[in-house]
């Protein structure tokens, strides 16, 4: 059939992506294995392309669809992919995801902006009502007990480049931080996709602290970072000097009004090694009415990134919320526990971003080429759906 079909996206990840290889040797770390990795790895890619957010719904498709449309080489079971998925190496995924998105880069996929940013955040997925494995947070009610666990990690993405572009995870085990996985998932991600892939890293208020900050500094890339009332002596001298001076620039920002202040000569706090801190204030005017008011600090030079500039810059952050939390819990099963074992879950999670990294550059950049209209995301699964005679789903997003 003509348009996008599961031939034409499992031909697309394998010679224009370059993910053949990988497939066939994703980081198996089965002794003997008598059904091969290809099949597996691409089968739990497709799951989440297909949103086929269980085991058992994946083991249907595989036993029940034609293989030579879906791509895969032989059936398989839930209990294959569960030992499977225990003794994959995910250091192989995310190596094979930077790979990826540095190829994307070379491809021109990102030059609609002049500035390639990575949003940094956590997240809890996957509840269970028993702690079985060491990454399980538990879950208080308001009288502090224990009414269940979660599991908690930090995600990366690509951002404001036109496509948004989760490609890892760090889990944390009870005992650990945010702001600590995030500075380990930073340095670990800076030094696979290379020094020089990037522009700019955006956080949330939790990872504007000195030990992270001086991380992204570390490894040679600016930081834009809200800022609340966790550092209370900034914010203030922020306060008391905003609100006695008109902003810096007013411009218009799709229907929104948007007024912007600027200055780069805070003081920085006692543990921040920077020599000053530079401060922007954007408030937002809504046409209904709404304002929308945040303050964020950065280390960017205003001589080489204005305000106009910067305020989208800081914008991308929510891309992560938006693009990278809600599609990946809600559509494409991060929440889901498919098998609850440490290593597993830390796989599936990172096969689910390599599939939202092949999904979205195929339907928003190879299927757009020339005239196109891109397909919404749930005009793409009906016609992947349709295309191995599945029953299109209803959109509940």
């Amino acid at each position: 059939m003509k348009g996008p079909s599961v031939p034409s996206i499992f031909h697309y990840a394998c010679f224009n992506l370059a993910l053949k290889s990988f497939l066939r040797d994703p980081g198996d770390g089965r002794m003997q294995p008598q059904i091969p990795a290809s099949s597996l790895s691409w089968g739990l890619l497709l799951g989440a392309i297909l949103r086929l957010k269980s085991a058992h719904r994946l083991e249907w498709l595989a036993r029940s669809a034609d293989r030579k449309e879906t791509g895969l080489g032989t059936g398989f079971g839930d209990d294959a992919l569960a030992y499977f998925t225990e003794r994959v190496d995910p250091e192989v995924i995310r190596h094979r995801a930077a790979a990826t998105l540095k190829l994307a880069k070379r491809n021109k996929v990102f030059e609609e902006t002049a500035f390639i940013g990575l949003a940094i955040d956590g997240t809890g997925a996957g509840r269970s009502t028993k702690g079985v494995c060491p990454l399980c947070h538990p879950v208080h009610d308001s009288h502090g007990e224990v009414t269940g666990q979660i599991h908690h990690f930090v995600m990366i993405s690509v951002v404001g480049a036109g496509i948004t572009l989760p490609f890892d995870v760090e889990p944390y085990k009870p005992g650990d931080s945010e702001y600590g996985a995030g500075k380990r998932l930073l340095k670990r991600s800076v030094s696979h996709l290379g020094p020089r892939f990037a522009d700019y890293v955006v956080v949330d208020a939790k990872f504007a602290t000195a030990p992270f900050l001086h991380t992204a500094k570390g490894v040679g890339l600016p930081v834009i970072a809200r800022l609340k009332g966790n550092l209370p002596e900034l914010s203030a001298a922020v306060e008391r000097r905003f609100r006695r001076i008109p902003p810096s620039r007013t411009l218009r920002w799709e229907k929104d009004r948007v007024e912007i202040w600027d200055a780069d000569d805070f003081d920085p706090w006692d543990a921040l090694q920077w020599e000053s801190v530079r401060v922007m204030r954007y408030r937002q005017h809504k046409p209904d009415g709404t304002v929308v008011e945040a303050d964020w600090l950065t280390d960017i030079p205003k001589g080489k990134v204005g305000c106009a500039s910067l305020y989208p810059l800081a914008k991308s952050r929510w891309e992560i919320e938006n693009q990278g939390f809600n599609d990946g819990k809600n559509r494409y099963g991060m929440e889901h526990i498919a098998h609850h074992e440490e290593n597993s879950l830390n796989v599936q999670w990172l096969l689910t971003l390599l599939a939202i990294v092949i999904e979205r550059l195929y339907r928003e950049r190879y299927l757009k080429r020339g005239p196109h209209t891109a397909l919404t995301s749930i005009q793409f699964l009906r016609l992947l759906r349709l295309s191995l005679g599945l029953a299109a789903t209803n959109n509940t997003s």
